[in-house]
């Protein structure tokens, strides 16, 4: 158990807050045979960016707007199996409201449809791919999200799964925890991660003597 302290929590959503990995998967799947491409890869490249980041590679002549616009239509209309993560809401009942938000590479309406069907909270500062002009892992969304609660992104701790978030936190100047939901331990490591747990049921909260937070590490 080590104990740090930050200003803030900077979350991802999916892989760290709820699990839409088999929703996820299977739009993606559906879309890559569709043209012709390889789910597997398609699935792996498509976890923790933008939509249209991994169109754009994978299909650069398409029409990435009607593309993107169909992935989206399809990830809304498919919400079986989007759940909470272990720890997740325990943690966030334990934080002030004005000490976390979440940053997304979802849109806004996907992000808020999962939210809600997982029955979490829509923070009033939550950064999405809506709100950027370029997404993880390039550090805007972090930049964003930290500047919406009034900290420098330094102050904060990102919370990820995914290489192309932890990247983002720390090109943001961030620390970054990193969850074992979704990727494998050397990929998050080769990211830059501080440190590595299992999901939130390994941090606990609390205010410090400077009215910030206290988090405790169950490594």
């Amino acid at each position: 158990m080590i104990a740090i302290r930050c200003s803030a929590l900077l979350f991802d959503m999916d892989g760290v807050l709820i699990d839409s990995t088999p929703a996820v998967a299977r739009v993606w799947t559906r879309w890559a045979i569709q043209r012709g491409l390889d789910p597997d890869k398609v699935v792996h490249m498509a976890h923790g960016r933008p939509s249209r980041t991994t169109i754009r590679e994978l299909l650069p002549d398409a029409d990435i707007d009607l593309e993107d616009r169909e992935v989206e239509r399809q990830e809304i209309a498919d919400l079986d199996g989007v759940v909470l993560l272990p720890g997740a809401r325990e943690l966030l009942d334990s934080l002030p409201p004005e000490r976390w938000t979440i940053a997304t590479s979802c849109t806004r309406a996907l992000a808020e449809v999962r939210l809600r069907a997982a029955g979490l909270p829509i923070p009033a500062n939550m950064i999405t791919s809506t709100d950027v002009n370029i997404g993880k892992p390039d550090p805007e969304p972090y930049l964003k999200a930290a500047a919406k609660l009034g900290f420098a992104a330094s102050d904060c701790i990102v919370v990820e799964d995914a290489p192309a978030g932890v990247r983002a936190g720390k090109a943001a100047g961030a620390r970054v925890i990193a969850f074992l939901t979704t990727m494998r331990r050397r990929d998050l490591e080769d990211a830059g991660a501080d440190w590595i747990l299992q999901n939130c049921t390994e941090i606990t909260a609390s205010r410090d003597l400077d009215h910030g937070l206290q988090l405790k590490l169950g490594l």
